[in-house]
C-alpha cells in the first residue's frame, strides 16, 4: 500500500473540501457554537420558566368543601393560589391549562377529622406538567399544614408533647462527590450530543466525496488517475474521517469550556448549592476523545458506503436520513434512567460507547469494559472500512444509473 498516493488523493480532497463553505459551517462553526447556545439558552430558558411559574398563582378549582368551610377558605386566602368558580368541565380545563388542579373535598371532611376519621382528599393534576405539579404541591402543603395544625391542638389538648408527631428524623446524605453527580445528571446527555455531532461532520463530506463526485461528474475523471482503487478509497476515508474528527473535538473542547464557564458563574452567584455542576477536566476530554476516535471511524466507512450507491447528492441525503435515528436510538439510551454498563451492552455498537462515555464523564474508569468497548467498536470499524472498499471495486455500484 503506497502511503503517498493515499496523502496525494487526501490533500487533493481536504483542499477541495476546505474551499466549500458548507463543509466549514457543518464541521467547525456547528460544533463551536452548538454547546455554548445549548448550554446557557437551555439554563436560561429553565430558570425563567421555572421562576415565572413560581411567581404566578396556580389557577385551582375546588369540588365539595361545603360543610368544610375552613379549609375552603384557607384555599381562597392562599397567596399562591387563585381559585375559579366551580365547573362540571374541570377535567377538560386541567387537560386545556385553562386551570392547574383541581381539589375534591369529602362531604364531612372537618366533621369527620374532628371525630377522627381519616377522609381522603383527591387532587386532580397534568401529571408532568410543571404548573400543574406546581399547583398540587401548593394544595398539599396548605393542607398538611392544616393536618399539623389540628394534631397540635390535640396534643396541646391532652398536655402531650408535639415531639409526638415527629418521633424520629430521616435524613438522606450524599456520600459521592458533587463531580460524580453531575456526571450522572448529564453525562448521558453530553455524550449522546458528541456522538451526534461526530456524525453529523461526517455526513457531509460522505455525500459530498461519493455521489457528489458522481453528479458532477468527476468520478470517472478522479477513477482514470493512475492511482490504485484501495487507495483513493482510503484518501476519500481520511477526508470524511478528519471532518467527524474535527467536528468532535471542537464538540467537547465547545462543551468543556461551556460547562466550565457556567460552572464559575454559578459559583460566583452563590447558584451552585443544590445544583449539581459539572466540571469537565482534561482527563475526561481526553478519555471521551479516545473513545470517540473507533465510533468517529465506523461512521465514516459507513456513510461513505452508503452514499456511494445514490446518484446524486439529494438521493444520498435520503439515504442517510434514516441513519441519524439509527444513531439517535441507542445513543440517548444513555440519557434514560437505570441503564448501566454490562458486559452484554459492551458488544453494542454506539450505545456501548454512549453508557462508557458516560461513566468516563462521573470519573470513574472500568478497565476491562474500556478495553472491551475499544476493541469491539474497532472491529466494527474495521469491518465497515473493509466493505467501502469493497463497493469502490464494484462497476456497477460506481456507475449505477
Amino acid at each position: 500500500m503506497s502511503l503517498r498516493n493515499i496523502g496525494i488523493v487526501y490533500r487533493k480532497e481536504l483542499t477541495e473540501a476546505l474551499r466549500d463553505r458548507r463543509t466549514l459551517v457543518s464541521s467547525i462553526l456547528i460544533p463551536l457554537f452548538l454547546f455554548p447556545i445549548l448550554t446557557f439558552g437551555i439554563g436560561y430558558a429553565f430558570v425563567e420558566i421555572a421562576g415565572e411559574a413560581s411567581r404566578e398563582p396556580s389557577k385551582i378549582m375546588i369540588l365539595g368543601g361545603e360543610d368544610s368551610p375552613d379549609v375552603v377558605k384557607d384555599l381562597r386566602e392562599a397567596r399562591n393560589l387563585r381559585v375559579v368558580r366551580r365547573s362540571a368541565d374541570y377535567i377538560d380545563l386541567i387537560s386545556d391549562k385553562k386551570i392547574r388542579a383541581a381539589v375534591d373535598i369529602p362531604p364531612g371532611f372537618q366533621a369527620g377529622i374532628a371525630r377522627g376519621d381519616h377522609p381522603d382528599v383527591k387532587i386532580y393534576i397534568f401529571r408532568d406538567d410543571l404548573k400543574s405539579m406546581l399547583g398540587a404541591n401548593r394544595i398539599e402543603k396548605l393542607f398538611t399544614e392544616y393536618r399539623d395544625a389540628m394534631v397540635r391542638g390535640r396534643l396541646a389538648s391532652e398536655n402531650l408533647p408535639e415531639s409526638l408527631m415527629k418521633p424520629f428524623d430521616i435524613d438522606q446524605q450524599n456520600v459521592v462527590s458533587d463531580e460524580k453527580v453531575a456526571g450522572e445528571s448529564y453525562g448521558g446527555l453530553i455524550t449522546y450530543l458528541v456522538i451526534l455531532m461526530c456524525m453529523t461532520g461526517a455526513m457531509y463530506p460522505a455525500m459530498d466525496l461519493t455521489a457528489g463526485e458522481k453528479e458532477r461528474g468527476t468520478m470517472e475523471t478522479i477513477l482514470s488517475s493512475p492511482i490504485e482503487r484501495t487507495h483513493l478509497v482510503f484518501g476519500k476515508f481520511l477526508v470524511v474521517l478528519t471532518a467527524s474528527l474535527a467536528t468532535a473535538t471542537l464538540s467537547v473542547i465547545s462543551m468543556g469550556g461551556s460547562f466550565a464557564i457556567l460552572s464559575r458563574f454559578a459559583r460566583d452567584q452563590s447558584m451552585g448549592e443544590g445544583f449539581p455542576m459539572l466540571t469537565m477536566h482534561p482527563k475526561t476530554v481526553v478519555a471521551v476523545f479516545v473513545m470517540a476516535l473507533p465510533v468517529a471511524v465506523l461512521f465514516s466507512a459507513v456513510l461513505m458506503t452508503i452514499s456511494l450507491f445514490a446518484k446524486t447528492f439529494k438521493e444520498a441525503q435520503s439515504y442517510l436520513t434514516p441513519m441519524t435515528f439509527v444513531v439517535i436510538v441507542p445513543a440517548i439510551a444513555a440519557v434514560l434512567p437505570g441503564i448501566e454498563l454490562t458486559s452484554k451492552l459492551a458488544l453494542v455498537p454506539i450505545l456501548n460507547v454512549s453508557l462508557l462515555c458516560k461513566e468516563l464523564v462521573t470519573g470513574t474508569y472500568h478497565w476491562n469494559y474500556i478495553a472491551l468497548i475499544f476493541f469491539s467498536t474497532c472491529l466494527y470499524a474495521g469491518a465497515a472500512l473493509f466493505l467501502a472498499v469493497k463497493m469502490f471495486q464494484r462497476e456497477s455500484v460506481l456507475f449505477s444509473s
